[in-house]
């Protein structure tokens, strides 16, 4: 049995106020300086910072006093659809008609029309164990072309460190949509931070993207870099202080899943804490990995879940890459990701290795 509040945007103002609160846990509703609408979830371990009306991202997320959220040169979000022009969230959900830069022949903006998208129908629902899940929506019509719902959620537990994050699409014409999501979850790099990873750890099942975007200007030395990682992608596993990522490396992985139909990936900090993902490959099939480490950002993804690779509709389309959605039908995406303490994380890690028989 579950209770529901239905949120409206006058309720957030410069004032943060509270709007309910259960037993370990609290939500609180804020504007940051910029007019961002933002919800502050905070329980007995931390807090996290969602946008509920742009994108529904997660702006930022704090467990045992540790910041999980890639450092960025945007201190708070900015209103706007323009990807680039408010970069900085830990989670953002990137799709639906198209991800990736715009390649030869396309059209659409940089990872598609829902990262900053204007949802709707903001409501917190209440779980009988006291967590707090924050629900949303956003409905892109576009004539001719597309006619779609997509219902995002993000939940947390009173005690948990880890979030969990769905959305699901429903295709309302009677034609078929090419569907293409990633995941885009942002944490950051700690200095000699190990990846570990349910996948085989060679050059055929991590494989470095070589073409630069057009957004990307790459400085001396860069290209050398990628061939260098395209040989050997462990030479990435451990984020060495002196190595740079600049300005980004972008890998796609094969990854594995367990029996339970998971697959993990985790940066292990030097004292054994962790920052973890998992999601289902049977919803989506690709992952991307993204590490971007310099002076001015410090971003690591370490598996996207996602349908596609991130060279643009019509790229992902030539190769077949991509959901192709029925009329009137649905598609979801799962993903679980946050913090894992020490004990944990060497379970994890453990697990992992067992999955691809090392």
């Amino acid at each position: 049995m579950t209770a529901r509040l239905y949120l409206h945007p006058d309720w957030f103002s410069d004032t943060e106020r509270l709007v309910a609160e259960t037993a370990g846990m609290r939500v609180t509703a804020f504007r940051f300086p910029s007019g961002v609408a933002a919800l502050r979830v905070t329980n007995e371990r931390g807090e996290i910072v969602i946008l509920p009306y742009q994108g529904q991202q997660i702006w930022s997320a704090t467990f045992d006093g540790r910041n999980l959220t890639m450092g960025s040169m945007f201190h708070q979000p900015i209103p706007t659809r323009n990807y680039l022009e408010t970069y900085g969230a830990f989670f953002i959900h990137c799709g639906m008609t198209a991800i990736g830069a715009p390649g030869e022949g396309d059209d659409h903006v940089l990872h598609g029309e829902i990262p900053n998208a204007p949802f709707a129908d903001a409501v917190l629902e209440f779980s009988e164990d006291g967590g707090v899940r924050v629900l949303g929506q956003f409905t892109y019509t576009k004539a001719f072309a597309h006619n779609y719902t997509a219902h995002a959620s993000v939940s947390l537990g009173p005690s948990d460190t880890l979030i969990d994050v769905s959305i699901e699409v429903q295709n309302h014409k009677h034609t078929p949509m090419d569907l293409m999501y990633l995941g885009h979850a942002n944490f950051r790099p700690v200095d000699d931070g190990q990846l570990v990873y349910s996948a085989t750890y060679d050059a055929n099942h991590v494989r470095v993207r070589r073409s630069i975007p057009a957004h990307i200007s790459p400085p001396e030395g860069y290209r050398e870099l990628l061939e260098q990682l395209a040989d050997d992608p462990t030479e990435s596993h451990v984020l060495r202080p002196d190595m740079t990522f600049d300005p980004e490396v972008v890998f796609t992985l094969d990854m594995q899943a367990d029996d339970n139909g998971f697959a993990h990936a985790m940066q292990r900090h030097p004292d054994g804490h962790a920052d973890y993902i998992r999601f289902r490959p049977d919803q989506t099939p690709m992952a991307t990995r993204w590490i971007c480490r310099t002076a001015d950002q410090q971003g690591l993804g370490m598996a996207f879940p996602s349908t596609s690779e991130v060279e643009g509709y019509s790229a992902e389309k030539a190769k077949g890459q991509y959901v192709e959605l029925a009329g009137g039908d649905s598609w979801r995406c799962d993903i679980r990701l946050g913090a894992l303490n020490a004990a944990d994380a060497a379970d994890m890690a453990r697990h992992i290795d067992y999955v691809c028989g090392r």
